[in-house]
């Protein structure tokens, strides 16, 4: 890809990116979760760890969209889920505006909750079969009493299905009546019911067709700047990472490899891993598609349940030396604000 071109992807994408506080809304600190794996029916027991997330750090400041990226596998859900405590991590910090997400009792939990919100990656089998539209999204309206009237409800109802692009009449149907778009659409609406700051977009925009997937990648960027909304978006689209995200992470093997802002990390990888990521992405253009070089990693991804010692990516690295064996990189600051797991970067 040519300079020029490269120039005019990077503008492109920053122009819709909005402004982000410097405040910090989410820091992640040492995020563990292993899975265990038992053994017996009468008495079980652990014989070993699913290692899914192993020492994961970073930051999301307030306004700011942070794009997650790996194969499937390298534990990007995992984090997430996490950080709405779907799963009790294993041992980590997840603080969110100062207090550790980890240690809070279930009510101080649910006060959190109102506040980060997720869209899931099937639009299909999020949303109940035996509910309507109009009650999918009601509920939590009701079930926290913030509001209780019904037809103040319905009326609140209506205007979320209208900012998401759908008639307030489909409160009425079913989510069978629907079409996979429309049905991530409601999941959207869904999300903003409880006016959240934080929305976890787990591969939002993957089961959805590309027609589809644009739209609703520009409604997450209106809802972004309308309502001050902050992202941390799951995807393996690099092409949609680069358009709405600001800066991007990338996991490999349950750990953060590389992270930099979003132009920095495209233009600029240092990681081994993150240049053959990117090296795959192909260009809509044969002629240059035929002349660029291909990065391919040798070898197939190691189990979470038996990692390779130092390094995750040593067995596949090409810059691998006899150290990378023995020492854990540190995840360090190679550039202002570009950080690299790599002890030959």
């Amino acid at each position: 890809m040519s300079e020029a071109q490269t120039q005019a992807g990077a503008d492109y994408g920053s122009q819709f990116r909005g402004q982000v506080s410097d405040e910090i809304l989410i820091t992640v600190k040492d995020l563990k979760m292993h899975f265990p794996i038992t053994e017996g029916i009468i008495v079980p027991r652990k014989v070993a760890d699913v290692k899914a997330v192993d020492g994961v750090d970073f930051y999301i400041r307030k306004g700011e969209t942070l794009g997650l990226v790996g194969e499937s596998g390298c534990g990007k859900t995992t984090t997430g889920r996490c950080i709405l405590r779907l799963e009790t991590p294993t041992a980590g910090e997840i603080l969110y505006d100062g207090k550790d997400i980890c240690q809070l009792n279930n009510k101080d939990l649910i006060d959190v909750r109102k506040k980060i919100q997720v869209i899931f990656q099937d639009p299909y089998s999020s949303l109940n079969p035996r509910m309507k539209i109009g009650e999918i999204i009601g509920e939590p309206l009701k079930v926290h009493g913030i509001i209780p009237d019904e037809a103040k409800r319905r009326e609140r109802i209506g205007y979320l299905l209208g900012r998401c692009g759908l008639h307030p009449d489909f409160a009425d149907r079913y989510p069978h009546e629907m079409s996979g778009g429309q049905r991530q659409r409601v999941g959207i609406a869904r999300a903003l019911a409880m006016e959240p700051e934080f929305i976890i977009c787990d591969e939002a925009v993957s089961a959805l067709d590309v027609s589809i997937q644009a739209q609703v990648i520009n409604l997450l960027e209106e809802l972004r700047d309308e309502f001050k909304l902050t992202y941390l978006f799951i995807s393996h689209d690099l092409s949609v990472v680069r358009h709405i995200c600001h800066r991007v992470a990338v996991m490999y093997l349950g750990h953060m490899v590389e992270l930099a802002d979003c132009d920095e990390l495209f233009d600029h990888p240092l990681h081994p891993y993150s240049q053959a990521l990117l090296a795959a992405v192909p260009i809509p253009d044969p002629d240059l598609e035929k002349t660029r070089a291909h990065t391919i990693i040798k070898g197939e991804i190691p189990s979470p349940i038996n990692p390779p010692s130092g390094c995750v990516f040593h067995p596949r690295c090409p810059l691998a030396v006899d150290s990378c064996s023995q020492n854990i990189p540190d995840f360090r600051e190679v550039r202002p604000g570009h950080w690299v797991a790599c002890t030959e970067v």
